[in-house]
């Protein structure tokens, strides 16, 4: 039942956010064509292949609920097939034969190789030392802070088409983009506190609060950075 509820609150996560950056990036570059299904398929299946090497494949400590609510959940309601297969079919039947093929292609094989490239790069930030730093005798989990930023940078991406695209009342945009960081944040900063006391580091130890804090500095900038250069686009 707990694996429901989880998957349940991920599902309704990644929904929400499927409709704000379609809106956004629909309301930036027109219904011509359509961008913002492909761009939810693609970054959504970067963010499989990434966390599924991070979360599964890896064998980091986080709950089997955890995982699904974020892989079958989150990414889950994320992505959506469906309404790729309506918005080609669309195109077919308003004669758009060329932009049909080309949805097609963009989708299915910009999908398999964001699978693999995220992959790839789960695989490639755990070669040195199997994702971790020991240093003055505590554990330093670097490639999960890397998975964080990757993760803080595609999110700011999605927090600067809030701000500029979607057609929301000011004071809402604000809650919801403080609303999405904080707990992105807090999620992201208390996986890495699970895997360092799997690890066998004290709860007393002063190295917690200090990745947890270095992680949440460390996203918060990247997040700055790709909202700045998102605005500039």
């Amino acid at each position: 039942m707990n694996q429901l509820v989880v998957i349940a609150l991920g599902g309704a996560c990644g929904a929400v956010l499927r409709f704000l950056m379609s809106t956004g990036l629909y309301s930036w570059l027109g219904r011509d064509f359509p961008y913002g299904t492909l761009a939810i398929n693609v970054s959504g299946s970067f963010l499989m292949g990434l966390l599924s090497e991070t979360l599964i494949l890896q064998r980091i400590a986080i709950g089997v609920e955890y995982r699904a609510a974020i892989l079958v959940g989150l990414l889950g309601a994320f992505t959506t097939f469906s309404s790729f297969s309506l918005e080609t079919l669309l195109l077919i039947e308003q004669g758009n034969l060329g932009k049909a093929a080309t949805n097609t292609l963009a989708n299915v094989g910009g999908c398999l190789f964001a699978v693999w490239l995220g992959l790839l790069l789960g695989r490639a930030v755990y070669r040195y030392s199997d994702g971790v730093i020991y240093w003055h005798g505590g554990t330093i989990p670097y490639s999960l802070m890397v998975v964080n930023a990757i993760c803080a940078f595609l999110m700011g991406i999605v927090a600067a088409i809030l701000m500029q695209k979607v057609p929301l009342a000011a004071e809402f945009r604000a809650t919801l983009i403080i609303l999405m960081i904080g707990i992105y944040l807090t999620l992201s900063g208390l996986y890495l506190i699970l895997f360092l006391l799997e690890q066998g580091v004290a709860f007393s130890n002063p190295l917690l609060p200090a990745i947890f804090i270095g992680n949440s500095l460390l996203c918060l900038s990247i997040i700055w950075l790709s909202v700045y250069a998102s605005k500039q686009l």
